[in-house]
């Protein structure tokens, strides 16, 4: 079955440096106006999820939220996390690190949203 969130090899090492330096950590997609639209990474518990706030899926073990109204527009889509040299958003953990965490799309194909549709409806 075809996910939601995916991560590249390079997003997993840093996960897990993360996660050995910071213990369980926990994602957010970023939709505001100081990091633009980053992923977020945080140690569990720094971060509030609410009831507005949607599990997109799990990255290297680790939880991957998404605000219901950027997950509306985005449900399309498969949010596939990089990593790239520099700092990204400031209170995501891997900005030390000269790494940051970032976000690439692509368009579900219709097979595959017919698929995930059929998965929430089961």
């Amino acid at each position: 079955m075809v996910e939601r969130v995916e991560a590249t090899d390079a997003a997993l090492d840093l996960i897990e440096m993360l996660k050995e330096k910071h213990g369980p950590l926990l994602f957010h997609q970023s939709g505001g106006c100081c990091d633009g639209s980053s992923p977020m990474c945080y140690e569990e518990g720094d971060l509030m999820i609410g009831s507005q706030d949607v599990l997109l899926g799990k990255i290297g073990e680790t939880p991957f939220y998404i605000n219901k109204k950027q997950y509306d527009y985005w449900k399309h889509t498969q949010l596939i996390i990089d990593v790239v040299d520099g700092r990204g958003g400031m209170f995501s953990l891997e900005g030390v690190e000269g790494k940051r965490f970032l976000t690439r799309s692509r368009a579900f194909t219709k097979e595959e949203y017919e698929e995930l549709k059929a998965s929430i409806d089961s």
